[in-house]
């Protein structure tokens, strides 16, 4: 039986790449997706009718449009920033991402940057294995337990968040677009307002340009010197120079990051910032979520082929 023909853009785990290989007829462009080789364009992957890709990597529409039987695109992460969703609309191709089953691991991560930034963990590791223990003790931190948690996009992974910030006694607010139904957290009429009232604003909304730049100076002004802002949504919602002056300043007590506006190119300045953490977009990273995620990828490739639809479709034909 012929398997059916997809092009990869982006590499998985071997464990994707060997599942990948095990159902369909897998061509790789020279050079990634950059390709500019007509031979390729024009040769096998001219009947390909699915693409995979991951999240930091996308799809274009320029390269949408090489390929004149594309139908769908099935890609690994949740975020959409990468993908013309437009294009794809346009062009009658239809997109799937992996929502659910990198929540539970998202959430975790979100928690512990938050608990790493208030506590200063990573800070004090650093302290003791440079020697600074013997000279005296590493600065007092501050307080998590019941202290009010602003949550900046309430859908799958802010509630998650919202749920284990419970645990630690927090106080929850949130604000989205419009108020969510049937949750017991209160809502906040903008983002200004949620991080006025918070001691810590957690960044939860999906990127793409419709947040671009949410997170202003006004609502880092907002949430004020004692405030510290954690982002594990993306690094495109948030003036990342503002951001950076503020901490520079000492108009923001802290900042935990997992996402930047150039990654992987982190700013410079951000580097040598012990009140910051950084992290290298790990949200996701555990090996049974990338499994998970790589298994759903496989899955609405699976029933494209079989159904002519995508499993969990966030642009339909």
């Amino acid at each position: 039986m012929t398997k059916p023909r997809i092009v990869k853009i982006s590499k998985l785990s071997a464990y994707g790449e060997e599942r990948l290989l095990d159902h369909f007829e897998v061509l790789l462009p020279p050079g990634g997706p950059a390709c500019s080789e007509m031979a390729f364009w024009e040769g096998p992957a001219k009947s390909a009718q699915a693409l995979v890709t991951t999240a930091p990597v996308g799809v274009s529409e320029a390269l949408m449009r090489r390929m004149p039987s594309l139908k769908a695109v099935s890609c690994r992460g949740i975020g959409t920033d990468k993908i013309d969703l437009e294009a794809a609309k346009k062009l009658g191709i239809e997109v799937s991402t992996t929502p659910g089953v990198l929540t539970d691991c998202v959430a975790d991560l979100a928690m512990g940057l938050l608990l790493d930034t208030a506590r200063g963990l990573s800070a004090s590791d650093r302290f003791v294995r440079a020697g600074h223990w013997l000279n005296g003790s590493f600065p007092l931190a501050t307080r998590v337990s019941g202290k009010r948690l602003g949550v900046l996009g309430l859908g799958q992974i802010g509630t998650a968040i919202a749920r284990r910030a419970e645990g630690f006694s927090m106080e929850i607010r949130y604000h989205n677009r419009r108020p969510v139904e049937n949750t017991v957290y209160g809502y906040m009429s903008s983002p200004v307002a949620l991080a006025e009232w918070a001691d810590f604003l957690m960044v939860a909304v999906a990127g793409g340009a419709q947040t671009q730049g949410l997170v202003s100076d006004n609502v880092l002004e907002a949430l004020g010197s004692k405030g510290f802002l954690i982002n594990i949504a993306r690094g495109s919602v948030i003036d990342e120079s503002a951001l950076i002056h503020r901490l520079q300043t000492g108009k923001l007590a802290g900042a935990g990051l997992d996402v930047f506006t150039d990654e992987p190119s982190v700013p410079s300045a951000l580097m040598n910032m012990d009140h910051v953490v950084l992290l290298p977009h790990v949200g996701s990273a555990t090996m049974d979520t990338r499994r998970a995620m790589e298994d759903l990828v496989i899955d609405n490739l699976l029933q494209f082929f079989a159904l002519g639809t995508l499993k969990t479709p966030v642009v339909k034909a």
